[in-house]
């Protein structure tokens, strides 16, 4: 624990030692002013007081009560509310009174992962002229950001060490919030017209173990190995592990971001939970980059996303996270974006896989987060239940489905579900919307022959939901594959309605990856 952290985890003891000392009701630290409460679900409202006081919490009209256990914990429930833009007063009153003033009623959405979700609007702005003039325009006092930043901890924590505040957007403050989780906030507030909250958990650098509760790396040996290495702070045993995790420090152990700054929301036996409507995630460069092992990912993703729904929004919530983009800075990242694809292939439909391949960018955080956070949106206002049917929009591109072996090469077959109007050969540039290129030819497609060796292909579309990849150097291929490489230039298959396709091998065991574990 660095010196910072663990002086706001003794200033946090002293403060509530002193609190339950002097019978003084406090309240989460999340619920300060201007805080987004999540509406359609029963909210609780949780704190510390002296054992036994009663405490009576008020918002509008709704009232309700609780009396603090024989260790002071308290939480409330309060009934269901609607959406509202109306700044009102939370007022927690016991032996003392607490007020939460600017308190609306919205859609809140925990947001998570490394660097590329925690690249600011700001920087953002820099590289891209269109995203530094919404921002320059960008008044919307009903988008609020909280930003988590707390330490590790080696166990799950019921306090949030540090008081994060709810950040009203506006054209000063935007440049500081995350630049994919604002462009999804924006759309869905536009289109929702109500209140949007977003709790960013990002840190740059990591990777998905410390954003996983210890408690889920169950069921699967990587996942109990990593456990169990990581209850013996043994980094190096982590590295040389098949499947494993490069853990530099403490802040890449399994759990500990999660225990730290996800923990003390977290649902807990009617004890406590800060209610949201879905979960946003962005990550993985971090888990193959140079001597870090991208297998087993798949396996990870799914504990992430079993826990981040049971723990923090509801087990048949939302969940979208991003693809990794074409701008690759390591040999594994073919291989972990068809993990990410695996992970998506092997969810419910209320799991989402955002492709970025074709926004094109050399830098490892491409600046277009633009397109991300709009692709973000349209997923969860697809799966918002209080939008009309008409309201929602196509959420995938063409999904890889099947493949069969012809006397010409291989023919493959996407879901109909995803080109409900047909493929397409489009062209993007920039921001701007894919342009139909209907005399392009279709790039970054290839067969495998039965030596293990892969060769470039031509592919055409034969249909709504087929494409035939055939090789002159191929008579009998074994399998094909799409945008495998690092850093795929000019990724141009797309459905009609303007969405590409993900990279995707048909046979994934055909597929190799070196991840140069230490001896």
């Amino acid at each position: 624990m660095t010196q910072r952290a663990l002086s706001l985890a003794l200033l946090t003891m002293i403060s509530l030692a002193t609190h339950t000392l002097f019978a003084d009701v406090i309240v989460s630290p999340i619920y300060s002013d201007g805080v987004v409460l999540q509406r359609g679900i029963p909210l609780l409202v949780w704190g510390k007081a002296k054992p036994g006081e009663t405490i009576k919490i008020t918002l509008g009209k709704d009232v309700a009560t609780a009396i603090a256990d024989e260790q002071g914990d308290w939480c409330a429930e309060l009934t269901s509310q609607k959406a509202s833009t109306e700044a009102r007063v939370m007022r927690v009153e016991g032996n003392n009174t607490v007020e939460i003033k600017d308190v609306v009623v919205g859609d809140v959405y925990f947001a998570g992962g490394q660097s590329n979700m925690a690249m600011n609007v700001g920087a953002c702005a820099k590289s891209v002229a269109e995203i530094g003039k919404i921002a320059s325009e960008s008044n919307y006092p009903l988008i609020r950001f909280s930003c988590i930043n707390d330490g590790p901890s080696k166990k799950p924590l019921d306090w949030l060490a540090s008081k994060p505040k709810w950040m009203k957007c506006s054209p000063e403050s935007v440049g500081r919030f995350s630049a994919a989780a604002f462009f999804c906030a924006r759309r869905m507030h536009l289109e929702t017209k109500v209140p949007i909250g977003i709790i960013d958990v990002s840190r740059g650098g990591t990777p998905i173990e410390p954003f996983i509760p210890e408690s889920a790396f169950v069921d699967h040996p990587t996942l109990v190995r990593e456990r169990e290495l990581a209850k013996r702070d043994d980094l190096a045993g982590l590295q040389r592990l098949p499947g494993g995790v490069r853990a530099r420090d403490s802040n890449w152990l399994p759990g500990r971001l999660f225990h730290s700054r996800l923990a003390p929301l977290a649902f807990q036996d009617r004890k406590r939970g800060f209610a949201s409507a879905g979960c946003l995630w962005y990550q993985g460069e971090s888990n193959c980059g140079v001597m870090e092992d991208p297998r087993d990912y798949q396996i990870k993703m799914r504990a992430l996303i079993s826990s981040w729904r049971s723990h923090l929004s509801g087990k048949n919530s939302p969940f979208c996270f991003v693809q990794l983009p074409g701008s690759g800075a390591g040999p594994n990242w073919p291989y972990l974006r068809e993990q990410q694809r695996l992970a998506a292939a092997a969810a419910d439909e209320r799991v989402g896989m955002v492709v970025t391949i074709d926004l094109e960018n050399p830098d490892i955080h491409p600046p277009n987060k633009l397109d991300v956070g709009e692709r973000m949106a349209a997923f969860l206002l697809a799966k918002n239940p209080h939008l009309p049917n008409q309201k929602r929009k196509q959420i995938n591109g063409p999904i890889f489905e099947s493949a069969e072996i012809t006397s010409g090469g291989i023919e493959i077959q996407f879901r109909l579900d995803s080109v409900p109007s047909g493929l397409m050969i489009a062209e993007k540039v920039g921001v701007s919307p894919p342009a139909k290129t209907p005399n392009g030819s279709l790039r970054h497609f290839e067969v495998l022959d039965d030596q293990g060796n892969w060769h470039e292909s031509k592919a055409k579309i034969l249909g709504k939901n087929r494409i035939e990849v055939v090789s002159q150097a191929v008579a009998h291929p074994i399998a094909a594959r799409y945008a495998y490489a690092i850093s795929p230039i000019g990724c141009n298959l797309y459905n009609a309605e303007g969405l590409p396709a993900s990279p995707f091998c048909t046979r994934t065991e055909m597929l190799k990856c070196d991840p140069g574990l230490p001896e």
